[in-house]
């Protein structure tokens, strides 16, 4: 039995194709049956940190290219929990805090977001990572991008991960974007 080897690729070829493409074209442009043509809405938590504007700039591109409405939240978490009262809720946000908040965030859309990219902006109190899983189930969201800050240590134990908790128990894919990381967007 005669055993035909298929011929080598070269690794010019492979190099012409990574260079003609850039790399965020590689990584979004969607193909006949990719998930991203899929994409109806995207969930951004917002914090107005740095880390959450650089979540938002993740969350452009996809948008873009896939049609998605971009939902922008922000939560107004109190300040600090205690062990002993770790089920109390915390108080509603006032009619100005909440207006004081969609006016930043859409003042952050208007600045950030294309034009042509729906958005719409909530405003939330509560634990962060409750309320954004509840957000994203109430508005089925097809993904969520989310920063994360990472703390360490004493820091983490204090604040906790939101990213991690949302990435646990979120109903869609979870895209976790860090601090300090390279970038492909």
């Amino acid at each position: 039995m005669k055993t035909i080897k298929e011929p080598k690729r070269s690794t010019s070829a492979k190099m012409e194709r990574t260079t003609s493409q850039t790399r965020m074209e590689q990584i979004i442009t969607p193909k006949r049956s990719s998930p991203l043509r899929k994409l109806k809405r995207i969930l951004v938590p917002i914090d107005f940190s740095e880390p959450s504007l650089k979540a938002l700039s993740y969350a452009v591109p996809f948008a873009e290219e896939s049609g998605a409405t971009i939902s922008l939240v922000h939560i107004r978490e109190p300040i600090a929990y205690p062990v002993d009262i770790a089920n109390v809720s915390p108080l509603p946000v006032s009619g100005m805090e909440e207006a004081e908040a969609r006016g930043k965030l859409y003042e952050l859309a208007y600045r950030e977001i294309e034009e042509l990219v729906p958005i719409d902006v909530h405003v939330r109190s509560g634990r962060a990572a409750d309320e954004i899983v509840n957000m994203a189930k109430a508005l089925e969201t097809d993904l969520i991008i989310i920063a994360t800050h990472g703390y360490k240590g004493f820091m983490r134990f204090v604040m906790g991960s939101t990213a991690e908790k949302v990435v646990r128990h979120a109903p869609c894919p979870v895209l976790v974007v860090r601090e300090k990381e390279h970038e492909f967007v």
